[in-house]
Parts: structure tokens; sequence; C-alpha cells
């Protein structure tokens, strides 16, 4: 007897199949790979920039304290401010006394010498923003105390004084002299403390792309104005402000005029 011989059916994907199915796969691949170096490009992109937005918010935030508890110095000028390079870069730096200061050891109190300026690093060329801090009562308050890295690098730290009516690229002499008037104008706060302060702090731009490799980027700004409400203790008698309204509010914003609008 004849064995009978019989076509099973088995299914099974045909040479069609395979390459459409392989080219779907690369295709979602490739987009997927796409999709992901542009999240790696656009994360590389702004990790920097943010990074530099908070350091300047810190920055600011640390010498807005400062400057809202300033006092008077305990010898010598009151308050100072000068302008100044490190460098090519532009710099301000400011010397003055304040209550914004955490006692760590014993005999200290709440009382600091402050001093903020901007020093080139020797190892890395780069302009490094600092903070000197002096608790101690001592006969020289500009000097002495620990000094502390806030910032690194910029490219500017420029401070402009408001004695009420104007704005001033220094403030306060070294020896004591009284800041010396630029016009006619009647002007309260030639010595001691000043109204407000302008902080313009400028960090390092976004690096070149390919297309305009060599081209130096634009830096990021940033700018604060802070008012100092502490009434003058020194001897002038035209020197220093009083308290006002708005005392220990957000830092102004100068208006069209230039004057702060607290």
């Amino acid at each position: 007897m004849n064995p009978r011989i019989r076509n099973v059916s088995r299914g099974a994907f045909t040479l069609v199949e395979l390459v459409v199915a392989t080219a779907l796969t690369a295709f979602v691949l490739g987009a997927a790979y796409a999709c992901m170096l542009a999240g790696f490009s656009t994360r590389k992109t702004i990790e920097p920039r943010s990074d530099r937005f908070q350091a300047a918010r810190v920055t600011l935030g640390l010498l807005t304290a400062d400057l809202r508890s300033a006092c008077p110095m305990h010898k010598g000028p009151e308050f100072l401010g000068s302008p100044g390079t490190e460098g090519t870069v532009p710099t301000g730096k400011l010397d003055f006394a304040t209550h914004h200061f955490t006692p760590r050891r014993e005999g200290e109190g709440d009382y600091a010498c402050v001093s903020w300026f901007v020093e080139d690093d020797p190892a890395t060329g780069e302009s490094v923003l600092w903070r000197r801090r002096n608790p101690g009562i001592g006969p020289d308050p500009l000097t002495g105390g620990r000094r502390e890295e806030i910032l690194r690098p910029v490219e500017g730290f420029d401070l402009e004084f408001y004695d009420g009516l104007d704005w001033h690229e220094t403030w306060g002499d070294p020896n004591g002299r009284a800041k010396q008037e630029s016009s006619f104008r009647d002007r309260p706060n030639l010595v001691g403390m000043p109204t407000a302060v302008r902080i313009t702090l400028s960090l390092p731009g976004e690096p070149a792309s390919e297309s305009a490799a060599g081209a130096t980027p634009p830096p990021i700004v940033f700018e604060a104005v802070v008012r100092i409400a502490v009434e003058s203790t020194g001897g002038s008698s035209t020197g220093g402000n009083a308290a006002g309204p708005g005392a220990g509010q957000n830092p102004a914003t100068p208006s069209q005029d230039g004057s702060p609008q607290f």
C-alpha cells in the first residue's frame, strides 16, 4: 500500500514582509536616535546658561543681603566704592560694614567689615569675584579677615552709587575727604552712606557656534538696584540718609530718567 502524501500549510513571513518590517524598524530607530541627539544637544546648550543664571542670582542675592544690612564702618570713611580694571575686565570695589553676618566664634557679633572685589587667578587667568569679611574691630577696617570665592569667571562688575539726585561711579574717599561735587545742584549725600547701589554683573556668553568660529559671544548681563536704608552716623551733618518707606523691599528698577523707583 502506498502511503498518502499530505501537503501541510505552515505560516511564515514572505521576503517582502521582512524587507518592509526591517525598513520600518530602521526608520523608527533612526528617528529615536535623532531625537536623542537633539535632546543631548539642547541640554548641552541650556545647562551652561542655566548654571550662569543660577550663579548670578546667588551672587546678587548675597551682595543684596549685605547691602540691605549695611552700616557705617567703625573707623575711617563710612562707605567706599570705586571703579577699576582687572586685566581687561571692568571692575568695581566695595568696602562697607554690614550686620548680615552670623557669628561663628566666641567674641564675634553680627557686625562685619565687608569688601567685594574682582581679582585675576594667576593659575587660570580667569577673573574671580571675591568677598572679604572681617568680624573683628581693628585699626584698619579695609584689611584682615577671611575672603571667599563667590563667582568665576566674570567679565564685568560695575557699580554706581545714588545720592538722592544723581548716579556716581565713585563714593567716599579712603582719606576721609568729602566726595567731590560734579554740579551746582544740592547734594545731601556727599559723604556717609549712599541711598542706593546699582550693580551690573557680566558673565561670559554662549560659546561661539561652528558657523561663527572665532567670534566673541556677547556677555550675559544682570543688573540690580539695592536701596540702603540705614541712617549715617558720620561726623558730617549733610552726610547720610534716613530709612524711608519701602526699606527692605525688593531691589528697585531704574526709571526712564535714571532715578530708582523704590
